[in-house]
């Protein structure tokens, strides 16, 4: 009985891992403008904890998880009808370990994880602008659109305990609105509106049908920059609903989450940059009670950057 609650707690809880505790949130200043025709490769490295806390027929008390990740990503920024647009892809490759005290239940796993990729554009205050042009661009006040979406392409066994892959489809439509202000637009604030999207699990625990409805979330990021190379922010979510069922059955289990972090970028130089993130969740009504941090590391080139 304690294998099947925990096989049922780790697979639904895993993609709060990859896409909340890795990531943790979107991250602030993603929408600002850039110059088209840029490049970049960025390299990451996420560790979570978490205390698996799902719904009340699933709680296991004493269950630890612990995600370690490192992602390849590539995003292409380019112009289309005058605005900014950009393509990312990312592949992760994670392990994964967990136990429950108490009991001789504990195991980890190894491989790939879900891949993830996106679609963004500015809609308003991101004209696509040559890398010159973009020496005279003064921020403004900027409306942007994205949609991303992790694929079924990790490491899954539906017979076994732990996995690095969800087994279904994820999308993740976002509206945000970033908006400069202070003397000299030190301060920026972020505010994005996003909902998650969960295609079914028709393998789950071998045969069984996991469904899940819509998971909505709110995201604000206040963000300082201390000069023209180092800029922080305080980052908060929330997100509610995503109730699943099994075979039709309700589990009763919607979430109210609500995660507090920080971010730090280092730029370096013209090309390379620094980013540190930290995640806490503060509040965790069927959902784990996550602490993660990341580091990631970005290289830009293309566009005449020099």
């Amino acid at each position: 009985m304690i294998e099947r609650l925990l096989v049922a707690a780790l697979l639904l809880s895993f993609p709060w891992f990859s896409e909340q505790a890795c990531a943790q949130f979107t991250d602030a200043h993603n929408y600002d403008n850039t110059p088209v025709g840029i490049n970049q490769i960025e390299l990451s490295y996420a560790y979570t904890h978490a205390n698996a806390s799902i719904d009340n027929s699933l709680i296991i008390a004493g269950a630890k998880l612990n995600l370690y990740q490192g992602t390849l990503s590539y995003s292409r920024y380019f112009g289309l009808a005058d605005r900014l647009m950009w393509v990312s892809a990312g592949i992760p490759i994670a392990g994964l370990s967990g136990e429950v005290t108490g009991t001789s239940d504990q195991g980890s796993v190894t491989g790939a994880g879900d891949s993830s990729y996106q679609f963004g554009a500015l809609l308003i205050g991101g004209p696509a602008l040559s890398t010159s042009h973009f020496e005279n661009y003064t921020p403004t006040t900027i409306l942007g659109f994205s949609l991303s979406m992790t694929a079924p392409t990790g490491l899954y066994r539906s017979t076994k305990i732990l996995n690095l892959g969800a087994d279904r489809w994820s999308f993740k439509p976002e509206i945000a609105l970033s908006y400069p202000f202070g003397p000299q637009q030190k301060w920026q604030i972020d505010g994005y509106a996003n909902a998650y999207f969960f295609t079914h699990n028709t393998s789950y625990q071998g045969r069984e049908i996991l469904r899940q409805e819509p998971l909505p979330g709110f995201e604000g990021h206040i963000s300082y920059a201390l000069n023209d190379r180092v800029w922080i922010s305080a980052d908060t979510r929330y997100s509610f609903r995503g109730s699943t069922s099994v075979d039709g059955v309700e589990q009763g289990n919607p979430q109210r989450n609500f995660i507090l972090g920080s971010e730090m970028n280092i730029t370096i130089n013209s090309r390379n940059s620094l980013i540190l993130e930290f995640a806490k969740a503060l509040a965790h009504q069927n959902g784990p009670a996550i602490f993660g941090f990341s580091v990631k590391y970005d290289y830009i080139w293309g566009g005449g950057h020099k």
